[in-house]
Parts: C-alpha cells; sequence; structure tokens
C-alpha cells in the first residue's frame, strides 16, 4: 500500500512538472513569435505538437505559414484531416494556407466541398459559419447561413448571425434586407435596428435605400406597424419633420384605442429639433384623442403652450403675437389652477411678460404668488426667486432684489445655484453703478465651480477693473452699466442711444470693445445675426488682444454656423479659437464643433 502511494504522488509530480514544462514553453514560442523570431516559435511549437497534443495544431500551422513554409503547412493539414475527417476546422484551416499562397482555386475547391456537404442541422450550420468567420472568411460563413436557412426552410433563421456579418462587411444594403426581414416576425428588434442603421448610414442614399424597401413592404402588408414605425423615424433622420410626423399620425388613426404616447414622444423630438409647426401640430391632433380625464391631457396641454412659446421666441414675431401667447399661458393656468404643478408655466409667464411685454408688474405680482405656493420643489422655487429678483430690480426695486437674491446664495450655500445668486447680486451692484462691491463679489465668483458664470464673474470683475484705471469716477463705466442694464431689459432702442452717448459724453474712454460687444448682443437678440456680425468682426480686427476677442470669434464662428448655415467660414473661426486662443473657455467646444465640420469621425483625434 505505501509502494502504490510512493507511485501514485511520483505519477502526480511528473504530470505536474510535464504541465509545467509545457506552460512554460507555450510561453517562450509566444514571445518568440511576438518579436518576429517565427523559426524559434516553429520549432517549440513543432515539439509540443509531436508529443501527440493536437492542441498546438493551428498555432504551429499559423507559425509556417508566417515563414512561408506552405508545403509542410498543406502536409500537416492534410494528414490531420485524415486523422478527423469529420471535423471542419482542419479543412477551413488548408483553405487558408492556400489562400495565403495564392492557390484561391484550391482553396475554392475545398469550402466548396464543405458548402456541398452542409448538414440539414441548425447547430452544426451555425458552428461552421462561426469557425469561417474566426478563420477570416467572412463571405464563406454568409454563404453557409443563407444555404443553410434554404435547406432547414426558415427564412427567418439566423438572422442575428447574417445581422453581425452584414454588419461587419459594412453590407448596407443587405443590413438594411435582413432588418426588414427580421422585423417582420420580431418588431421588439426596432430600437437595436434604428440604432444600428444610424451608425451604418453615411448620407441621404442610405436612407432613399430605406424608405424604398419600406414602402415596400408596407404595400405587401399594410398591417404591419412596425414597418409604419421605421418609415417615421427614417423621415426624423433625414429632417423630414412633417411627413414623420403624418406617418405617425397615420398609423395612430388605425388605432382608434391609442392615445398617442408615441406621438406625444415624437413631438418633443420635433421641438428639441426646433420643428415646432409641426410639433404643435401634432399636439393639437393629440388634443383630439384625449380628453380632461385622460393621463396624456395635462402635458399636451402644457407642451403645446411651451412649442407656441419657443416657437415664437425663438424666431421673428410681432406684439400680437407675444398677446397670443400670454393668452394661451392665462387659460392654461385658469384650466389647471395655480399649484405647484402648473408653477413653471407662471414663471414662463412671468418672464413672457416681463422682458417681452414689459408688464413688470403683472410678472412681480405672478412670481411673488408663485414663490408663495406650498410643496414647491426646492430648485423651482429657487428658480422662481431669482427671476422674482431679476423683476424687482428691472422695476426700479433694488433693495428688494438684493435681499432675494441673498436668500437663494444662503438657502444653496455651496452648490452652482448659490453662485448664480451670487453672480446676480454682483450685477445688480454693477448695474446701479456700486463697482466696489461688486468687484469684492467677482472676485470670489472667478473660483466657481461652474465654468460659464467663473468665465462671466472674470470678465465683468476686468471690465471694471480696466475702466476705472483710467477714469477713476468710473462715470463712463457707469453709463454703459445703465445700458448694459436696458440689454438685460430687452430695451435694445434706448440701450444703442445709451451706447452712441458714451463717447460723445466721455471721449477717450477706455470702453470701445465693450461697446461694440454689447451692440452685437442687441443684435443677436434682436435675432439680427448679419448686422451683429459687423461689430464682432470689428473687434477681432480692431481688438484681438482685448476682453472680448476669444468670445467675439465664438460667436462669429456659432453665427456662421448656426444661423448662416456658412460651414466653411464658421469652420475657420472654429480653427482660429484653437490657433490663437488655446487659453479660451471656448477651446473644447470649438473642437467640438471644428471637428464635426471637418467631417471627423467620432474616434478620430483633433
Amino acid at each position: 500500500m505505501k509502494r502504490l502511494l510512493i507511485l501514485i504522488f511520483t505519477l502526480f509530480a511528473v504530470t505536474i512538472c510535464l504541465q509545467a514544462q509545457e506552460s512554460n514553453d507555450m510561453q517562450l514560442a509566444r514571445q518568440y513569435a511576438q518579436n518576429g523570431e517565427y523559426q524559434k516559435a516553429a520549432d517549440v511549437y513543432q515539439r509540443l505538437y509531436r508529443q501527440d497534443n493536437e492542441t498546438y495544431f493551428f498555432l504551429y500551422v499559423e507559425t509556417l505559414s508566417n515563414l512561408k513554409k506552405y508545403d509542410e503547412a498543406e502536409n500537416l493539414a492534410k494528414k490531420i484531416i485524415r486523422k478527423h475527417p469529420d471535423e471542419p476546422q482542419y479543412a477551413i484551416a488548408l483553405g487558408k494556407i492556400y489562400n495565403e499562397r495564392g492557390q484561391t482555386e484550391e482553396a475554392s475547391t475545398v469550402y466548396e466541398t464543405l458548402l456541398k456537404n452542409l448538414p440539414a442541422n441548425q447547430a452544426a450550420i451555425s458552428s461552421l459559419a462561426t469557425q469561417f468567420y474566426q478563420a477570416g472568411n467572412t463571405d464563406i460563413a454568409l454563404k453557409i447561413l443563407l444555404k443553410g436557412r434554404t435547406m432547414l426552410s426558415n427564412p427567418q433563421m439566423f438572422s442575428m448571425e447574417l445581422i453581425s456579418l452584414y454588419r461587419i462587411k459594412r453590407d448596407k444594403a443587405a443590413l438594411t434586407d435582413e432588418y426588414l426581414n427580421l422585423l417582420s416576425v420580431n418588431p421588439i428588434y426596432i430600437n437595436q435596428a434604428q440604432n444600428t442603421l444610424a451608425t451604418l448610414y453615411e448620407g441621404e442614399a442610405d436612407y432613399d435605400m430605406l424608405r424604398t424597401a419600406l414602402l415596400k413592404h408596407i404595400q405587401k402588408d399594410p398591417q404591419q406597424i412596425v414597418f409604419t414605425s421605421l418609415l417615421t423615424w427614417q423621415y426624423l433622420q433625414q429632417k423630414q419633420y412633417d411627413q414623420a410626423l403624418n406617418q405617425a399620425l397615420a398609423l395612430n388613426r388605425r388605432q382608434p384605442n391609442d392615445k398617442g404616447n408615441d406621438i406625444f414622444d415624437l413631438c418633443q423630438t420635433l421641438v428639441a429639433n426646433g420643428a415646432y409647426e409641426t410639433a404643435i401640430r401634432g399636439y393639437e391632433y393629440l388634443l383630439t384623442k384625449n380628453s380632461r380625464g385622460d393621463d396624456l391631457y395635462i402635458s399636451v396641454k402644457i407642451e403645446l403652450v411651451n412649442a407656441k412659446s419657443l416657437r415664437i421666441t425663438s424666431g421673428k414675431y410681432t406684439p400680437a403675437d407675444l398677446l397670443e401667447l400670454e393668452k394661451d399661458y392665462t387659460s392654461l393656468l385658469a384650466e389647471f389652477g395655480k399649484n405647484a404643478g402648473t408653477a413653471f408655466a407662471m414663471q414662463k409667464l412671468a418672464n413672457l411678460q416681463a422682458f417681452k411685454l414689459h408688464k413688470l408688474n403683472d410678472a412681480q405680482k405672478i412670481l411673488e404668488e408663485a414663490v408663495a405656493l406650498p410643496a414647491l420643489r426646492p430648485q423651482t422655487l429657487a428658480s422662481c426667486k431669482l427671476d422674482l429678483a431679476d423683476v424687482y430690480l428691472m422695476n426700479n426695486q433694488p433693495w428688494e432684489a438684493t435681499l432675494i437674491y441673498s436668500q437663494v446664495e444662503k438657502a444653496f450655500a455651496g452648490n452652482t445655484m448659490a453662485q448664480e445668486a451670487n453672480y446676480r447680486n454682483a450685477k445688480l451692484s454693477y448695474y446701479t453703478g456700486d463697482f466696489k462691491w461688486a468687484k469684492n463679489q467677482l472676485k470670489v465668483l472667478k473660483a466657481a465651480t461652474s465654468q460659464l458664470i467663473a468665465n462671466d464673474a472674470l470678465n465683468l470683475s476686468l471690465l471694471i477693473g480696466d475702466n476705472l484705471v483710467t477714469d477713476t469716477a468710473g462715470n463712463a463705466l457707469k453709463m454703459y452699466a445703465r445700458a448694459d442694464l436696458l440689454i438685460f431689459k430687452e430695451e435694445p432702442e434706448k440701450a444703442v442711444l445709451t451706447l452712441d452717448s458714451i463717447d460723445k459724453k466721455f471721449p477717450g474712454n477706455a470702453l470701445a470693445d465693450d461697446i461694440l460687444m454689447a451692440k452685437a448682443r442687441i443684435f443677436i437678440q434682436q435675432k439680427n445675426y448679419q448686422e451683429a456680425i459687423v461689430p464682432l468682426k470689428k473687434i477681432v480686427a480692431d481688438h484681438q488682444y482685448d476682453l472680448w476677442a476669444d468670445d467675439a470669434v465664438y460667436m462669429l464662428a456659432t453665427i456662421y454656423d448656426e444661423q448662416l448655415h456658412d460651414k466653411e467660414t464658421a469652420k475657420s473661426y472654429y480653427q482660429k479659437i484653437i490657433t490663437d486662443y488655446p487659453g479660451s473657455i471656448w477651446i473644447s467646444d470649438a473642437r467640438k464643433h471644428f471637428r464635426i465640420l471637418r467631417g471627423d469621425t467620432p474616434d478620430s483625434s483633433s
């Protein structure tokens, strides 16, 4: 018994040693191969393979191919095929050897033999296709799957495998057809299809191809709603917003019990893309489908007014447009009451009245009601309070304004809301000519966690400091601050008159670039982008080292990019930020937009 135990222990120890040696040899061979020392690697793999260990066949053959010893590799492959005729991975390896040697006909013969003998078995077909894919032969893998689908008389079989291979090959037409084939029986994959196609499609031609294919499927099977949904998505990608909504409405009309949640989501997407008119049409349709007791009704009413507000305030508007919008908000509040759930509407109505209609007393009253509402969320309360303080400021009640700003700062100490309140309080002091107190507050805000607040605080601090050097009494700056307040109040005519009076009353002041920037802001506020370009370009030309230089360059870039749609000019200004103002707050955004306009792929470097 003792001798038996010793023998077992010895055999175990020998096995462990052999395994350890084999592991060391394996690591050594890999290291040789990584260093390009293929002959040394081949010698090690040969020794391991000849120890009757077929695990090393593929590594050995690959190393022989790297050495261009194709005859040895071929003989090795043929020998193991004779030993294992039913294991296709060895035939695939032989075909790969032929291809690498340039014997494509011989390789094709090997592959065609495998295809000819393809078994009518789903698992075997899938396994063989996987082996070809892993061997780097995607085309044969596709042939196997398509033939297997025919053999098994199932047109939906292997859909996911085919989709993966078509995606790898970037075969957009085949991928599109296969997704439509899959969606016809598995509509739950529509989101995956949208994400994949959006990643692969490169332009209008691709989406036109999808539309053509979808219309054929819809004509063939009009009851299949997934194709209509995908067609809506396709129109959305091409920014054909009216067509997208038309498709969604047509689909909804075929489903009388559907209240339209999908249309509601679509309308929100339309609003996000600036298609306000189309979104309004969608929301108005939803009001015909939903009554006051329905879950969607309140949301639709709210978003309808919001869309109307954005449509008006984002473009040119008339006083009548603003009064109609005020009426919409008033009707909304009359229907749903003034409460925590409608505080946002009270806030928007007040902003409309304060900044567009200049009804400061009305705006003040409704905001005072809003901040007195019970159960108001702290963030909403703080936001309404900041707006109320702004109205107090515009309505010549600076002490009330500073009190409210300070309340918000204290209630949200340490976060961005407090910094915003502090910044507005500092600006109040600037507007009223108390420059010393304003500078003390701005000094703290230059370290704000919000980069935008920190930058604004720095700019305002520099504006005050630079102008007090040459004019210690700050008379010209006080006049400029009054103009700045008029811009804030959206009273452009008065603001321009005040700005034009500064040079006349205080010749030789240091506000030249500041006045230009103020006028540019007025033109942008009025949506008069062509006029805004003039003072901005003058800043870039004549004040390239002054306070507003990088801001002016970035503003020119965004105007040309987003408003005038002159992409080449926009690109040149984004490039100027990158090259001339590397320390600018706008550098990151400029790089991002420049790459987009240059046509970089998402993983491209600058």
